[in-house]
């Protein structure tokens, strides 16, 4: 196996979904060397590869904005591509209330392309973690093997962001344990079909779609009680999500099972429309995502571990980075059902920076689905709009503790600096 020459970087950032797209960009515009590591050949994670094809909850129940800065700025991107719609509040065939931006996942990868791109930051494309070298609490070198052999990042600061958190695992990182009677949430094989007739779609009364979920459910054509899609923006097909594997994602022969049985369940269920559901009648499965979309894998040891109590009181944190208002919503292993706790008008919530910090490690960050929060908790903070603002607040943190003479230390990165500054980029953080 060829090695090639070694790289120095201010910022590296592993995994280049959502999350680790918004911290390369917000680290490099903010000065920072970056480069961002990423196992395909295009950005956005669960978000493209995994086409969940919606961004969910951008408000409170009342309709305040809690998340807007970067986030914003990727839709703003998609429209002028015509690869987003308008922001919606609608009703899940659940039954729950829910607002969104659906979007077209492969005009994301144009998007975030653009985006790295003009901000400056290294993509590293194909490139798979090997291993990761640590002395006295600071990562040192992450191995990465690529198309050109094994590749030597020294980086001053990590951003993790790879959901498995496999830099954290090579490190030595501790991870939060699942409490008694809890279970890794379920991935999700989402799956095109269409085209559909939305006309009749849209007409058809609440509690029919529900029915027709729970029958298909029971019928044993769908994997769970739901008939939940996002419109794609530019054909009359919807992006579905009514698909259930309960796996941990981080057993390869695991994964590799849950990939094939997503794809059976996709073409169970979309014989299911075609056959049941009005509006459905003409549609055909034109597409399988790229990858299972995995909800919950490991969670780090931060700081502060961010609890549900944290997010129903809501505690407002001195170092609060970022905030959301989505649900717990814990999508049950077994059966078709899911927990959903929903919050009252104009409730947020906020997430520190300390649930950002690795308790082991000094120079590293994680955002997206892998920080420092309890199962309940991660179960709201899990979803991609926070991903987005989590992974902002990482990278400004990144490139404020590894310029201006910073040894890329984390802790002692000036948190009214920090605030200030996401608050100047159109962030929210309450």
């Amino acid at each position: 196996m060829k090695n090639i020459e070694a790289l120095d970087c201010d910022v590296l950032v592993c995994g280049g979904g959502v999350a680790g797209s918004m911290a390369a960009v917000a680290a490099a515009r903010a000065g920072a060397r970056v480069i961002l590591a990423e196992r395909y050949g295009f950005l956005g994670g669960n978000a493209t590869a995994g086409a969940v094809a919606q961004f969910n909850s951008w408000q409170t129940a009342s309709g305040r904005p809690v998340v807007a800065g970067m986030a914003q700025e990727v839709v703003d991107r998609l429209r002028v591509y015509g690869g987003a719609g308008e922001h919606e509040v609608f009703v899940m065939s659940t039954g729950h209330k829910m607002d969104r931006v659906a979007y077209a996942p492969e005009v994301l990868k144009l998007v975030l392309d653009d985006m790295v791109s003009e901000a400056g930051v290294q993509p590293l494309f194909h490139a798979n973690l090997l291993g990761v070298k640590c002395a006295h609490r600071r990562i040192e070198t992450i191995q990465l093997l690529t198309k050109s052999g094994v590749l030597n990042v020294h980086p001053r600061a990590l951003v993790d962001t790879s959901g498995d958190l496999d830099a954290m695992q090579h490190a030595g990182a501790r991870f939060l344990a699942l409490d008694e009677g809890e279970a890794l949430q379920p991935a999700t094989m989402m799956f095109r079909f269409g085209p559909l007739e939305h006309t009749a779609l849209d007409a058809l009364p609440k509690q029919e779609i529900a029915a027709l979920a729970r029958r298909g459910y029971e019928s044993g054509h769908l994997a769970r009680a739901a008939l939940h899609f996002a419109r794609d923006p530019f054909s009359a097909d919807g992006w579905f999500n009514i698909s259930r594997l309960s796996i941990d994602a981080t057993d390869a022969m695991a994964l590799g099972r849950a990939e094939i049985e997503g794809r059976r369940q996709a073409w169970k269920a979309a014989k299911y429309l075609r056959e049941q559901v009005p509006g459905c009648e003409k549609g055909r499965l034109q597409a399988f995502a790229t990858q299972v979309g995995v909800r919950e894998t490991r969670r780090v040891h931060g700081d502060h571990v961010l609890t549900a109590t944290d997010l129903l009181r809501p505690t407002q944190f001195e170092d609060a980075i970022a905030a959301g208002a989505y649900p717990i919503d814990i999508h049950a292993t077994a059966g078709g059902d899911i927990e959903y706790r929903s919050f009252a008008e104009d409730h947020a919530y906020q997430i520190p920076f300390r649930s950002l910090i690795p308790i082991d490690l000094d120079n590293a960050l994680v955002a997206g689905r892998g920080i420092s929060t309890t199962h309940e908790a991660l179960a709201a903070v899990r979803v991609m709009t926070i991903s987005m603002a989590v992974g902002q607040a990482a990278g400004l943190a990144a490139s404020l503790a590894t310029t201006q003479g910073g040894d890329g230390a984390v802790r002692p990165v000036d948190i009214s600096q920090l605030r200030i500054q996401l608050a100047m980029q159109g962030g929210l953080l309450k």
